[in-house]
């Protein structure tokens, strides 16, 4: 008998948090949205950190900032990996 597990019950919960004091608007883009460029606001709190909560599977991500319009790193970012671009991506590990 075959066993139905939802892709939703295996998601998990990943905080994203940018300190960035000064930007008027922070996204998130990367694997997980297809590289979208307007990408997944984040929120900001009124005192230089932006956040949101991605809800993804278990998996490696690769993904980028976006900074007031300008690709940006993710400071907090451990792994990082070179892009076609001349620059890095960001990985994203879920476990």
């Amino acid at each position: 008998m075959p066993v139905n597990i939802s892709i939703r019950a295996l998601s998990r919960r990943v905080p994203i948090v940018v300190h960035s004091p000064g930007a008027a608007d922070v996204r998130v883009t990367g694997d997980f949205s297809s590289w979208v460029e307007h990408g997944i606001r984040l929120s900001h709190d009124g005192r230089g950190c932006w956040r949101t909560v991605l809800s993804l599977t278990p998996g490696e991500y690769q993904y980028r900032l976006l900074v007031d319009g300008t690709w940006k790193d993710h400071a907090e970012a451990g792994l990082r990996v070179a892009n076609s671009y001349g620059s890095e991506n960001c990985i994203l590990k879920v476990v």
